[in-house]
């Protein structure tokens, strides 16, 4: 009987870790030449989000450079609360295709991004509106809550 119970856990152990180790997002990278249509979750490294985002390092003042209201996901392949968060971010993706686009930053890989934009939590979700100002948000969110800031600070509605 202890043998068994035994060989249960390790069993359920190894599955669970199996299962938090799968990180990868379905989304694509962004090319130099992409224009995101908001129905995938884009990966951005600095080149692509000076062009599709914002050009950090020529403009002082902030100016969104894209075509509809964004969310950018500074996240890490490490981070729970980020892996948890993901799903949450895909859905919204699909529900609001074409009327949002949501951006991941991986802060491991992109360490010049987050730095430049101050991230030290993570995540760290901002919400990119066509006009005004960026909105941020540390920590994980439950999809109501992001929903409920598509729609008062993106002004996205499905």
């Amino acid at each position: 009987m202890k043998r068994f119970n035994l060989f249960a856990i390790l069993a359920l152990l190894f599955l669970s870790v199996g299962a938090c180790a799968q990180t990868t997002p379905k989304s694509t990278t962004a090319a130099s030449g992409l224009t995101p249509k908001g129905t995938e979750v884009v990966q951005l490294d600095k080149e692509s989000f000076k062009k599709l985002v914002f050009d950090f390092e020529t403009l002082k003042e902030w100016k969104y450079s894209g075509s509809m209201p964004a969310i950018l996901d500074f996240y890490a392949d490490w981070c729970g609360p980020c892996r948890m968060l993901a799903p949450h971010l895909e859905e919204l993706q699909a529900k609001y295709k074409g009327k949002l686009q949501v951006y991941k930053i991986n802060t491991d890989k992109q360490k010049e991004l987050a730095a430049a934009f101050g991230i030290s939590s993570l995540p760290t979700i901002v919400f990119v509106p066509m006009t005004g100002q960026p909105q941020a948000a540390m920590g994980y969110r439950p999809l109501a809550d992001l929903e409920a800031e598509v729609k008062n600070v993106l002004k996205v509605s499905n």
